[in-house]
């Protein structure tokens, strides 16, 4: 899985006032995409930032809040208390060392916790990708499926591994698809009661090229929001710049 980790020794890291942390997850993805993909997403969407941009990349954090997901074997979670403590940790450990600013890059929708933590923090952090800048990559990329009806292991996730990591992909997502657009009740009850695959969405309009053109379009959308917390704008920045803590997770991109 190269690229998961930053390999960079004390001496070569980028003397920068911005760090960006990968989040993500490890949970289910259906029976073709690995417990790890939220993970290996963030760290696709992070080293595309960081390419472009003058950030300092850090290793991720892979396991999260999944506890809609705990029906499946392989899933596990961390509470809320402890994903919020663990972020705001890694924000502080690099203000004292000399890196005032952190954006934290979400691979998964169920962390609403991080939102709070990010209007929490007077303008120190950013939450990267908006619901906004997530619709933009959807467009520039030309996926079909709505984010809404797009929720899991669907055509987004999928194309993003299937040009980040195939070797990751399974076989079978051709045939994979599934639809639950009414998901009102999933913080009560889990997903089990709307999938029994664990997918929501529709991964045969996956490609990897969509991937790559998704990855792509975050990485240039990333300006705004290093501009944003480089300014140190603080007022509401936990509601621009990530998701709504109360959303049940079907507008987010991923899941």
């Amino acid at each position: 899985m190269d690229g998961m980790l930053p390999l960079h020794t004390s001496v070569e890291e980028r003397d920068v006032p911005v760090a960006v942390l990968p989040v993500g997850s490890h949970e289910q993805h259906g029976p073709f995409l690995p417990l790890a993909t939220d993970t290996l997403i963030a760290c696709a969407v992070a080293r595309e930032i960081a390419a472009a941009h003058p950030v300092r990349l850090l290793p991720p954090v892979t396991i999260s809040c999944s506890h809609e997901h705990a029906a499946w074997p392989g899933t596990v979670s961390v509470s809320a208390a402890t994903l919020s403590a663990v972020v705001r940790d890694v924000a502080g450990s690099l203000r004292r060392s000399g890196v005032p600013k952190l954006v934290v890059v979400n691979g998964h929708g169920g962390n609403y916790v991080l939102g709070n933590v990010v209007q929490e923090s007077g303008g120190d952090m950013a939450l990267f990708p908006s619901a906004e800048e997530w619709d933009e990559a959807r467009d520039a990329a030309g996926v079909e499926t709505a984010a809404g009806d797009d929720m899991h292991a669907g055509e987004l996730e999928t194309s993003i591994l299937l040009h980040a990591h195939p070797e990751a992909v399974r076989d079978g997502y051709a045939g994979a698809d599934h639809r639950a657009g009414d998901r009102r009740r999933l913080l009560t009850v889990g997903l089990a009661p709307y999938t029994g695959s664990g997918v929501v969405g529709r991964p045969s309009l996956a490609s990897a090229g969509k991937g790559r053109d998704v990855l792509a379009s975050l990485a240039r959308s990333f300006g705004g929001c290093l501009a944003a917390v480089q300014q140190g704008e603080g007022a509401g920045q936990g509601r621009d710049e990530g998701q709504d803590p109360v959303d049940d997770g079907d507008g987010q991109a991923l899941r």
